[in-house]
């Protein structure tokens, strides 16, 4: 008798550990990220561009120049839509000069744990970089940070496309 209760009673504390054990992809309140649900307009809206068209390329319109490749030589910035990765939202914006990709932020990433913010304090600056020197989105995709990676090239093309370049 005194075996079984000794029995009961250690696999119930195994249970009652088992079930109160939170993994890092919870977060800190629980199963879902406070991100996840933006604050800036609708999950998975349209890019934008603000900025001005110098007239040496075609217009939003669509109208079409001597190579026919549609694009801008304005200024300003583009925001590319939100990219929804498993792992949270991701959104780049885009500063164009003279239409060249001069700078590129990260507007949102996923950081819904200590994880996700480690792995894009590696990963953004990297995919920036490459971004930059690519002028475009087929860059490659950063080791460990796939799910990043991909939503960033998303975003990343939205923005260019909004600002009519290439």
């Amino acid at each position: 008798m005194r075996r079984i209760t000794i029995w009961l009673l250690s696999t119930v504390a195994a249970l009652v550990l088992l079930f109160s054990y939170r993994t890092s992809t919870m977060g800190a309140g629980g199963g879902t990220s406070a991100i996840a649900s933006g604050s800036d307009g609708p999950a998975g809206s349209g890019s934008s561009w603000t900025g001005t068209d110098d007239g040496s390329g075609s217009s939003s319109g669509g109208g079409t120049s001597s190579g026919g490749s549609g694009t801008s030589s304005g200024s300003g910035t583009a925001t590319g839509s939100v990219a929804q990765t498993r792992w949270g939202p991701v959104q780049v914006k885009i500063t164009v000069s003279n239409g060249k990709i001069t700078d590129v932020t990260a507007a949102r990433v996923p950081d819904g744990n200590h994880r996700d913010q480690e792995i894009n304090d590696y990963a953004v600056p990297i995919l920036r970089q490459e971004a930059l020197a690519a002028q475009d989105a087929r860059i490659d995709t950063v080791s460990g940070a796939t799910v990043t990676s991909d939503g960033y090239r998303e975003s990343l093309q939205s923005a260019i496309d909004a600002a009519h370049l290439k």
